[in-house]
């Protein structure tokens, strides 16, 4: 609080924002559970400049990796600064997940998701360096907002086509490349086992495969897992931009047809909470609710930030600061707009 509230190291969007709240932020924010008195004032950054976003401690040049933009799914995108600060600590958590699971050092990734504005495959490249040196790491760059725009729209077939074209390109990679990790999205690993040939060549060539981007019902993990690549990890990942990209990774080591749990994976910087809808307070455990996000970090500040998400409030692990969380999936409407995942 003393970081991004104070005048010379602060964060212009906070330190203008600071008259308006009804509490001292550097006085009154004492715990995790204080955070609860920040407004959600995500649907603000809808058209604050970037420059606002960064805190002045940082300097006259702060080491800015890249733009990254929320998907613009119930309303204007979001645009936040990630600094090279927050985007080095996410990239070495992921590398102790992908260690922790025996992921090979040696061999290339292939993964199916955006560029930027989103950025999701950028940070992948950064996880990728960190983790090993020299992988090759082959993209398929997506565009979900067009494919929410054409499913919105009623274009199936030029959706499908699409698609289609998305997965021709990664058949090339899967053919031709040595790749040991597939980073895809869970609908677009839904339309690749649709084809024989490649998942034969997943199952010859990757060991793990991590999909994220939107969520995987209980059933489709299950025959993933048990039917369709038996020898292969999988495990899932949750990220949301609003939290520079971090999220949770899937607890590991449960049976097939066991929940799919997710623990924070920058905690404490990123912490979750799940809450009923209507009141604010927590749910019991093993309850559904509103999935809400804090991001606290030097690079960013956004707390209490509820997400388009419902989920199932899980007991944490030890030392973990907040709540895991299961069974994530998206309100069917968030502020009064139908929520569209496409295949992102």
């Amino acid at each position: 609080m003393a970081w991004h509230f104070h005048p010379d190291t602060g964060t212009p969007f906070w330190l203008n924002r600071a008259s308006s709240l009804e509490f001292d932020p550097r006085a009154d924010i004492k715990s995790f559970e204080d955070l609860r008195l920040f407004p959600n004032v995500t649907d603000e950054l809808r058209d604050v400049p970037v420059e606002m976003l960064i805190p002045r401690g940082f300097g006259p040049r702060p080491d800015i990796v890249g733009v990254i933009e929320s998907g613009g799914t119930t309303g204007a995108p979001k645009r936040i600064p990630l600094l090279r600060e927050f985007a080095t600590r996410l990239a070495a958590s992921e590398s102790s997940v992908l260690g922790k699971a025996n992921t090979p050092k040696d061999k290339g990734w292939l993964t199916l998701f955006p560029s930027g504005p989103h950025g999701a495959f950028e940070q992948m490249k950064r996880a990728a360096a960190d983790y090993g040196n020299g992988i090759a790491v082959f993209g398929v760059d997506l565009d979900p907002r067009w494919v929410k725009k054409q499913t919105v729209a009623g274009n199936t077939a030029v959706v499908d086509a699409y698609v289609d074209h998305i997965i021709d390109q990664a058949a090339y990679v899967l053919k031709d490349q040595n790749v040991a990790v597939l980073r895809v999205t869970a609908p677009l690993l839904a339309r690749l086992v649709r084809r024989d040939d490649l998942v034969g060549l997943i199952r010859d060539k990757v060991s793990h495969i991590i999909w994220g981007g939107a969520h995987m019902d209980a059933d489709s993990r299950y025959f993933y897992r048990t039917d369709v690549f038996p020898g292969v990890h999988l495990s899932g990942r949750y990220g949301t931009t609003m939290a520079l990209g971090a999220g949770g990774s899937e607890r590991p080591d449960f049976g097939h047809d066991d929940v799919c749990i997710f623990d924070p994976t920058v905690s404490p910087h990123v912490t979750f909470s799940v809450v009923d809808p209507a009141t604010g307070e927590k749910v019991p455990y093993g309850q559904r609710g509103q999935l809400v996000v804090n991001h606290l970090s030097m690079s960013f500040l956004l707390p209490n930030n509820a997400e388009r998400d419902l989920a199932t409030r899980i007991e944490p692990v030890a030392d973990q600061v907040g709540d895991s969380v299961a069974d994530i999936e998206p309100f069917a409407e968030f502020s009064g707009t139908q929520v569209v995942e496409g295949v992102y």
